[in-house]
């Protein structure tokens, strides 16, 4: 299952449900919101990861964090820490305010949402990114393989085995915009 299935099947749709009530808009807007998103969460976590340390750091993440948390329990995406820990995830992902503001704009434009909206979205989706990882990942081996294991396959959303020309797609559409 890819990255953006996890998402969207996450408690039955339940993850959709809650961001659709939680900004007030409708459970299609809020599916199309998140798929609007990920291509640049999934760039920053390809690029992490191609980084000197950047696997360390995200098996790291997924050891000592409690992720899974923002899958199993949907009513976890509103609470205020929440915020605060998606935008830590956005600056490890995205590096700058400025690279999580074109990701909002870019998602804006492709959704007709507004822009603020998708700037107050965006950590919550990452959160939810991190959930689907963190998830992932205990299902895999406890080690670097295991942690690209659950990259690639949530990464490959074309199901070819072959992650790169899916990074490559992602980044082409963030880029364009």
């Amino acid at each position: 299952m890819n990255l953006l299935e996890t998402l969207l099947q996450a408690q039955g749709g339940g993850a959709v449900r809650q961001l659709a009530g939680q900004f007030g808009i409708d459970e299609s807007q809020a599916a199309s919101a998140i798929s609007s998103l990920l291509p640049a969460l999934q760039g920053g976590l390809q690029n992490n990861a191609s980084q000197a340390g950047g696997i360390e750091g995200i098996l790291g993440a997924l050891q000592s964090g409690n992720h899974a948390r923002f899958l199993d329990d949907t009513g976890a995406l509103q609470a205020p820490e929440t915020v605060q820990e998606g935008n830590g995830i956005l600056g490890h992902l995205l590096g700058s305010k400025d690279a999580s503001r074109a990701a909002a704009n870019a998602a804006s434009d492709q959704t007709g949402l507004p822009a603020q909206m998708m700037k107050q979205m965006l950590p919550v989706v990452a959160t939810m990114v991190m959930g689907a990882l963190s998830k992932q990942h205990a299902t895999q081996p406890q080690d670097e393989g295991g942690l690209m294991s659950t990259l690639s396959s949530l990464l490959d959303s074309n199901r070819d085995g072959n992650v790169a020309d899916d990074v490559l797609g992602i980044a082409a559409r963030f880029f364009q915009k």
